[in-house]
C-alpha cells in the first residue's frame, strides 16, 4: 500500500499519527512546497514517534552532486537517489530496508 503526502508538513503529520508499524519507508521528495524534503527528515527525526528513528527515508531528487547526497544525509535521510529513478536501484533499496525494519520489529 502506497500513501502519497503532498508537502513535507503533510508527511510528518501521516507519520505521528500512525501506529508504530504502519509505515515501512518514506521515498521523499527533496523539493515540495510548504516544507521541503531536507526540513521534513530532520522534522522526523527528531519527532518523537517511535518510528521517527528508525524508518527509512529515501531522498528521491534531481539533485545529483557528491554535495546533495551528503545534504541528504545530513538531513537524516538514509539513501540519495537521483531522477530520473533507476526502478532496479529503487527495487533493492526497498527490498533491503523494508527486510530490514521487519526483522527488527
Amino acid at each position: 500500500i502506497i500513501e502519497r503526502a503532498c508537502n513535507g508538513v503533510e508527511c510528518i503529520d501521516m507519520l505521528e499519527k500512525a501506529d508504530n508499524s504502519y509505515y515501512a519507508m518514506i521515498l521523499m521528495d527533496i523539493q515540495m512546497p510548504v516544507m521541503n524534503g531536507y526540513e521534513a527528515a530532520k522534522a522526523i527525526r527528531g519527532s518523537s514517534h517511535p518510528m521517527a528513528r528508525k524508518i527509512p527515508i529515501i531522498a528521491l531528487t534531481a539533485n545529483a552532486f557528491s554535495e546533495d547526497v551528503q545534504k541528504s544525509l545530513a538531513a537524516g535521510m538514509t539513501m540519495h537517489l537521483t531522477k530520473p529513478i533507476d526502478i532496479e536501484l529503487l527495487s533493492e533499496a526497498v527490498h533491503l530496508y523494508v527486510s530490514h525494519t521487519s526483522c527488527e520489529e
